[in-house]
């Protein structure tokens, strides 16, 4: 009756209602549990009270619709019901909408494989980036957001090397060509945090909101939808886990604004994302994109916290990539839906390297590459004879090595590149070092403290790949030294520590 009345309301008057329940537990948490322990006086009273199956049948009688055998007899038939194991009440459920129904067979019994076709032909690429960069008349863009763009038409022509943006924005806009659907939601998805996206582009005239990418859809097939949402990691993660529960042909990414921000969803990640497939067979193919990286912002805007996600990895249950070029991210985006295998992906994208001037790629490398688990040594000065030293590492400190080396033509040193974390790629991380015979040193930089990062869960993987390929070595370690906090606050302390721990890669 108050729910009717309450629904009544609503539906007259348009305002909000609230029910004001006010109730009681008559048992304890549970068949133990003995609630008179902590609550005596309280309880006294409640076992003292009638129950409602009493006071309603009291009323009943009372008015002389029922009698009082009548009543036992209802409650003796009931629990009868409930004894056999039968149903006390008919379903008032209907029949599910057939239409919503999605079939998840050819997701299951995949073995793990890192492999996928993700290549696009140049005339793909330049074709969907030239219906992209035509905008609609009457828009009137903001001229940083301009420039953008323009510098955009530059790298659909090959006149240009290619960018994070472009590389993020062509991989939706291919999937979507290829009938995939996107979804991105974010607490500032459509802009991306740090300016690099743009999918949603503002009119400065009206206000108005126009997405590029939907000029590549019909009626609505595939759908392309992109949220900025509301400033509750918790509530937005959730609800896009459920969703990509249930749509197993779409690219479901939730962005956080800093990587740091997804610990207040850390429910969602542990009991539902981590875990999920292994708990109740639920395959879930949603993306996280956690921006992440050591540039003096402070403990809470430098770590997505990669120690944490790795330690949930087991048994195949969730990807840990770190991408460090726009090629990369282009393909493993695509992967993500191409490949017949739905695993959460959570990726540390980073922040500075949005606008690196040596974090570019090439149109060919979209065409033809894939996604490297490893980046074994691509410099050409660096002659594998004469290589004394490897370097392993993840993320944007793999700049920072690589510009020391020039300065200092420290070319008797290899970098090599982990993109993939887990599942770890044991065999392409040997082929890259199988090269280096004459290897004294093999190092493992990294930018977070040494109780973080992948060093706290990745250093077993690492060195039973060095055990196999170079029996004699010892991985040491360079970073940052143990904390109770993920970053420092002081910029001028984090430029210390920084180079220190880049110094300590060549030394140690």
């Amino acid at each position: 009756y108050v729910t009717q009345l309450a629904l009544d309301f609503r539906n007259t008057f348009k305002k909000d209602v609230v029910i004001d329940l006010f109730c009681y537990r008559r048992r304890g948490h549970n068949e133990a549990d003995e609630p008179a322990a902590t609550q005596p006086i309280m309880y006294q009273v409640i076992r003292k009270h009638p129950t409602t199956r009493e006071i309603y049948a009291k009323k009943l009688v009372a008015e002389g619709l029922v009698t009082p055998e009548q009543t036992k007899a209802m409650e003796n038939e009931y629990r009868r019901l409930l004894d056999n194991g039968e149903h006390v009440v008919k379903s008032l459920v209907k029949e599910p909408n057939t239409e919503l129904f999605v079939d998840w067979k050819p997701y299951l019994g995949h073995k793990w494989t890192d492999h996928a076709r993700t290549g696009v032909s140049l005339k793909t690429i330049q074709r969907l980036g030239k219906k992209l960069d035509e905008l609609p008349e009457g828009l009137v863009v903001q001229r940083q957001v301009a420039k953008i763009l323009e510098d955009r038409n530059k790298m659909t022509q090959g006149a240009m090397p290619i960018n994070w943006g472009y590389a993020e924005i062509m991989a939706y806009a291919t999937l979507l060509n290829e009938g995939f659907d996107v979804r991105l939601t974010g607490e500032d998805v459509g802009r991306g945090t740090f300016s690099h996206r743009h999918a949603v582009i503002h009119n400065q005239k009206d206000g108005s909101e126009y997405i590029p990418l939907k000029k590549l859809i019909k009626d609505d097939k595939p759908s392309v939808e992109i949220w900025d949402s509301l400033l509750s990691e918790m509530g937005v993660l959730g609800f896009e886990y459920g969703y990509a529960t249930t749509n197993p042909k779409a690219l479901v990414i939730w962005e956080a604004q800093f990587g740091d921000f997804a610990n207040c969803a850390q429910v969602v990640i542990d009991q539902f994302i981590s875990s999920g497939e292994h708990k109740w067979g639920r395959l879930c193919g949603l993306t996280m994109l956690l921006p992440h990286g050591y540039e003096g912002q402070g403990a809470e805007h430098s770590s997505a916290r990669l120690e944490r996600f790795l330690q949930l990895c087991a048994d195949h249950n969730i990807q840990v990539c770190v991408p460090t070029t726009p090629a990369q991210i282009f393909h493993l985006l695509r992967r993500q839906v191409k490949r017949p295998i739905r695993k959460p992906l959570v990726v540390m994208s980073p922040k500075s390297l949005l606008r690196h001037k040596d974090a570019v790629s090439t149109l060919e490398e979209l065409a033809e590459g894939s996604f490297q688990t490893v980046i074994p040594e691509v410099d050409a000065q660096v002659d594998p004879k004469k290589v004394t030293r490897a370097i392993l590492c993840s993320g944007k400190v793999y700049y920072e090595l690589a510009e020391k080396r020039r300065q200092e033509e420290r070319w008797d040193t290899a970098i090599i590149r982990i993109e993939q974390l887990y599942p770890f790629p044991e065999k392409a991380l040997a082929d890259a070092l199988s090269p280096y015979k004459k290897l004294k040193d093999a190092v493992w930089c990294q930018e977070e403290p040494m109780n973080q990062g992948a060093w706290y869960c990745s250093q077993h993987h690492m060195r039973a790949v060095l055990a196999d390929t170079h029996p004699k070595l010892y991985l040491k370690y360079a970073g940052r030294p143990a904390s109770a906090a993920p970053a420092c606050g002081y910029t001028h302390l984090h430029v210390e520590e920084q180079t220190r721990l880049v110094n300590e890669a060549f030394e140690v």
